[in-house]
């Protein structure tokens, strides 16, 4: 939290006058799966409420179950200015919603300030959205997601015992960031063989998604299905296990 207060002191010395809002999202996913400390987000609506800021929070990738709730920012029992939606909402077909209270709504409107676009409020996507709301509490997926993200970890953290190129496991549900590293000691991220191991999992039969952005290390961003079921997640750490040893070989070759 301390961080938190000195960014956000460092960011009013650097602003002239008022700024607007603040934009965050509760669990860093392109950064390679950062969750945040409990309470930073009830912290950051308190220094953002004594600056008279907008709290707006990003939940494309963890709304809906994703981390065990049906909202990331639960957790923190707070409730952003703004919120906006993507991904699983549509299930698949492109659908994003940006949530707001009526009184900010009726205060944009009375200033003058809408945000129209050619597919707002399209009946079919819209349809979908609400089948997939509706299965996604029917099935308890966010409590699936809790117990299958359990199982996921536990097999990824055995993986870790075995190798000493992963470096942390970290994540929330089934969002789950593993991190590639040259030594446990140093912690040097290794993009170079977290792409290697990628490439081994493809050849192999596992769609990996890793970061590879400059100064963000080499993390797998690992976020199945959220009806995945325990023996897709065994094949999928059995197919890890074997694609981290053949890139650790080549790699001595």
């Amino acid at each position: 939290h301390s961080c938190l207060e000195a960014g956000m002191a460092l960011v009013d010395r650097q602003s002239v006058g008022a700024y607007a809002a603040f934009i965050a999202e509760p669990v860093l996913s392109a950064a390679g799966i950062i969750d945040l400390p409990t309470d930073y987000l009830k912290k950051l609506k308190k220094l953002c409420e004594e600056r008279g800021l907008l709290l707006i929070l990003d939940e494309a990738q963890t709304a809906f179950g994703r981390v065990g709730l049906n909202f990331a920012f639960e957790r923190d029992g707070i409730l952003p200015d703004f919120l906006t939606l993507s991904k699983t909402l549509g299930g698949g077909i492109p659908l994003a919603a940006t949530v707001t209270s009526s009184a900010i709504e009726e205060d944009c409107y009375k200033k003058g300030f809408l945000n129209i676009t050619s597919h707002i409020s399209d009946p079919l996507p819209a349809h979908v959205g609400l089948a997939m709301i509706a299965v996604l509490q029917k099935e308890k997926m966010a409590e699936r997601a809790v117990e299958q993200g359990d199982y996921l970890m536990q097999q990824l953290s055995e993986l870790q015992q075995k190798y000493e190129c992963i470096g942390d496991v970290r994540g929330r549900g089934l969002l789950i960031g593993v991190e590639i590293v040259k030594d446990r000691e140093s912690r040097e991220p290794a993009p170079e063989l977290g792409h290697s191991i990628s490439e081994y999992c493809l050849q192999n039969g596992l769609s990996m998604n890793i970061v590879r952005v400059k100064g963000m290390g080499g993390v797998f961003r690992i976020a199945p299905p959220l009806n995945v079921s325990r023996e897709e997640i065994d094949l999928g750490i059995a197919i890890m296990d074997t694609s981290i040893a053949q890139a650790l070989e080549n790699s001595r070759d």
